[in-house]
C-alpha cells in the first residue's frame, strides 16, 4: 500500500531544511513509471519517483504525487524502472573505459584483485570526478607458494596465512580474496583471522579443501561454482584426495598452469558420479552457512565454448582496447595451451551440468550473484552483466530472481540493503529506465532509455554518446607493441623482437603503444608458455626503458626466479624495494630467497 502523502511530506520537509541551510538541490522525477524494485513485489504502475540531490525520497501513485515544479522531469510511460545493476565478479584496469558500466546501466561492481589504481578510482568516482560504477575492491590474490598468477601475495602455512588478513586490511581492502592452489593449513588461518579481524573472505575454494569446508570455515562467497560440482560427488572424498596429490605436485615442480591438464580425471569423475542426494546436501549446507554463489556463467560459456564463433565473433569487441582484443585470443592464453579436443568436449558436458546446479540454488535458499569475470575473454564491461542476467534465467531462475542477483543480492552481500538494490525512499538513486518489461523477457534488461548514477541523470542520447566515444577511442588506440613483438618471437626469436622493439621506437614513436605495461605483460605471457630465456630478455628491456620503476624490476626478478637464478632474481627485488620500500611482495621473496640458501 502507497503513502505518497508521507513520502511527500518527507520530500517537503528535506528541501525546507536544504534551502534553510542555503545548499543547493537537485531534483529530479520520473512521472508514469511502471516500477519493479526488485523486493519481490510485483510490478507497480502509474507511479511518481521522486530523487532529491542523490537520494530516492518520496514514491506514490503519479495522481496522487506531484514532484516540485523546479524538478527535472521524465515522462516514463510505458517505461519500466529498476534499481542500478551490480556486476559481482570483475577484473578492469582500463581507467578510460569505465563509461562503458554506466552506459549498460551497471552502478556498482566487486573488483576481484584490487590494484592501487582501483583504490584511487574509487576516490575519483566518489568525488564525482570520473564517470564509474561504485566499487567494492579486493584484496591482491592469495594464493599458495605456488602462485596459479603472478603477483599474487602467497601463503603456505598458517603464519603467512594471517599475514595475508592483516595485509589485505592494511592496504585498504574490503574483503581477502582466496584462490586455488592455498594449502589446507594457510587456507583455515586466513578463515581464522579474517574472521577475528572482522574481514570478509571470498574467492575460490582451494583444490586442497571441500566446498563443504570452505562454507563451514565462513567462506563469504564461491566463485565460478569452484568446487561445487565434487561436492555433489558420490566420490567426494577421493576426489578430494586427487586434488591434493595435484597440489602436492605442483609445489614440488612450480607447474602452475599444468593445473587444468592434470586434473582432467578428476572433472570427468565428478561428472560421472554426480549424485542428486549429494547435490541437495550440499546447497543445504550452503544456505545454512549463508554461502553465496557467485557463478559467473557468461566466463564458464566462454570457457568451454572458446572455440565456437558464436562467441568469439562477437561484435561488442569495438568496444574492446586493442590490446585486450590481442590478448583474447586463445593462442595466446596460457591456461588454453594444454587442452586437447577431448577437454573441449568435457567442458561442454559440464556446462548444461553447472547451469541444472545454479536454477537449483534459489529453489535450495542459497544465494546467487551476477557476475561475469569481465577482463577475461569474451566478457565484456557492463555488456556482460546482461549476459549472465539471460544465462541465470536459461539456468531455471525466474526473471525476478535474475534481477535480484544483480540488485536486491547484491545489497544483502555487501551488509548496505538499507541504502542499495531497491527501489525505496531513502535509497541511493541508482537507476535504470527500461523501454519493455524484463519481467516478461529478461533481455529487455539491455533496453536502456535512461540511467540515474548518484542522482545525475543520463538520457539515452548521452548513453549513445558515451559507447560512440569508447568505440572510437578503441579503434585510435595505438597498436599494441607487445602484439608486434610477441609475432616476431614465435617467428624469428626474441633477439630479433628486441631489434624490432628499437626500431620502431626510433621511427614511429607515435603509432605503437611503448608503455611499461605492454612488456611486462608479454614478460609474463612468456613465463606462463614456459619460455624464461625469452621473457627475461623482454623484461630486460622494461628495465631499459623505465629504469625508475619498482615494478619492471620486481617482474624480472620473478623471471629470473622462474628461471633459477637466485642470485639475479634477489639482486633485481633489491633493486625494486629501493624504489619502491613499500613493495611487500619483493620483501616476501627475499625472504624465501634467504630461507633456500
Amino acid at each position: 500500500m502507497f503513502r505518497p502523502f508521507l513520502d511527500l511530506a518527507v520530500l517537503l520537509f528535506l528541501l525546507v531544511a536544504q534551502k534553510a541551510s542555503g545548499a543547493q538541490t537537485n531534483l529530479l522525477a520520473f512521472t508514469h513509471a511502471t516500477v519493479i524494485d526488485a523486493t519481490g513485489a510485483p510490478a507497480k504502475t502509474d507511479l511518481t519517483v521522486v530523487i532529491t540531490d542523490d537520494r530516492i525520497t518520496a514514491i506514490g501513485k503519479s495522481a496522487d504525487l506531484h514532484p516540485p515544479t523546479n524538478a527535472v522531469i521524465v515522462d516514463a510511460s510505458g517505461k519500466f524502472l529498476i534499481p542500478g545493476l551490480w556486476d559481482m565478479h570483475v577484473h578492469w584496469h582500463e581507467k578510460d573505459y569505465l563509461p562503458l558500466f554506466i552506459a549498460n546501466g551497471v552502478t556498482g561492481v566487486r573488483m576481484m584483485w584490487g590494484m592501487p589504481e582501483h583504490f584511487e578510482w574509487r576516490k575519483e568516482v566518489e568525488r564525482g570526478s570520473l564517470l564509474g560504477p561504485r566499487l567494492l575492491i579486493a584484496s591482491t590474490i592469495v594464493d599458495g607458494p605456488k602462485p596459479f598468477w603472478p603477483g599474487s601475495l602467497t601463503a603456505r602455512n598458517e603464519a603467512e596465512g594471517r599475514q595475508a588478513v592483516t595485509k589485505a586490511k592494511q592496504a585498504g581492502a574490503d574483503f581477502v580474496k582466496v584462490y586455488s592452489l592455498l594449502p589446507r593449513e594457510a587456507y583455515f588461518a586466513i578463515a581464522d583471522e579474517a574472521k577475528k579481524q572482522g574481514t570478509p573472505f571470498a574467492g575460490h575454494v582451494p583444490i586442497s579443501v571441500s566446498v563443504a569446508e570452505a562454507s563451514k570455515a565462513g567462506q563469504k562467497s564461491i566463485e565460478h561454482l569452484t568446487g561445487i560440482l565434487a561436492g555433489c560427488s558420490s566420490r567426494e572424498a577421493e576426489l578430494l584426495q586427487s586434488a591434493q596429490q595435484v597440489l602436492a605436485g605442483i609445489l614440488a615442480t612450480n607447474e602452475p598452469m599444468s593445473l587444468m591438464a592434470s586434473m582432467r580425471p578428476e572433472r570427468r569423475l565428478a561428472l560421472e558420479t554426480y549424485s542428486q542426494a549429494k547435490a541437495a546436501a550440499v546447497l543445504a549446507q550452503l544456505r545454512t552457512n549463508q554461502t553465496w554463489q557467485c557463478p559467473t556463467l557468461v566466463v564458464l560459456r566462454s570457457i568451454r565454448y572458446f572455440d565456437d564463433p558464436s562467441v568469439t565473433n562477437d561484435s561488442r569487441v569495438k568496444y574492446m582496447p586493442r590490446e585486450l582484443r590481442s590478448n583474447w585470443d586463445p593462442t595466446r592464453d596460457s591456461r588454453f595451451k594444454t587442452r586437447t579436443a577431448e577437454d573441449i568436449e568435457m567442458g561442454k558436458k559440464i556446462f548444461p551440468k553447472e547451469l541444472e546446479l545454479v536454477g537449483a540454488m534459489p529453489r535450495a535458499g542459497v544465494g546467487v550473484l551476477a557476475g561475469t569475470d569481465t577482463g577475461n575473454p569474451y566478457c565484456f564491461p557492463g555488456f556482460s552483466l546482461h549476459d549472465e542476467l539471460g544465462l541465470l534465467v536459461q539456468a531455471g531462475l525466474t526473471p525476478m530472481e535474475a534481477l535480484q542477483a544483480a540488485t536486491r543480492n547484491a545489497a544483502r552481500f555487501l551488509g548496505r540493503e538499507k541504502e542499495l538494490g531497491t527501489i525505496e525512499p531513502g535509497r541511493l538513486a541508482d537507476l535504470v529506465l527500461l523501454d519493455a518489461n524484463p519481467l516478461d523477457d529478461i533481455s529487455n534488461t539491455r533496453k536502456i532509455n535512461a540511467v540515474v548514477f548518484g542522482g545525475r541523470l543520463f538520457r539515452k542520447a548521452a548513453l549513445d554518446q558515451m559507447l560512440a566515444k569508447i568505440e572510437a577511442l578503441a579503434s585510435s588506440s595505438k597498436r599494441a607493441i607487445a602484439e608486434i613483438l610477441f609475432k616476431s618471437i614465435v617467428e624469428q626469436g626474441v633477439e630479433a623482437a628486441v631489434k624490432q622493439y628499437h626500431e620502431l621506437k626510433s621511427a614511429q614513436p607515435a603509432a605503437y603503444d611503448f608503455s611499461e605495461p605492454q612488456l611486462n605483460g608479454l614478460g609474463y605471457w612468456l613465463l606462463g608458455m614456459k619460455r624464461s630465456k625469452e621473457a627475461i630478455q623482454i623484461l630486460k628491456l622494461n628495465v631499459e626503458a623505465y629504469p625508475q620503476s619498482a615494478n619492471v624490476y620486481d617482474s624480472l626478478g620473478e623471471a629470473y626466479l622462474n628461471d633459477g637464478d637466485k642470485d639475479l632474481a634477489a639482486a633485481n627485488y633489491e633493486k625494486s624495494l629501493q624504489l619502491d620500500p613499500a613493495n611487500n611482495g619483493a620483501v616476501e621473496k627475499l625472504k624465501e630467497l634467504k630461507a633456500s640458501k
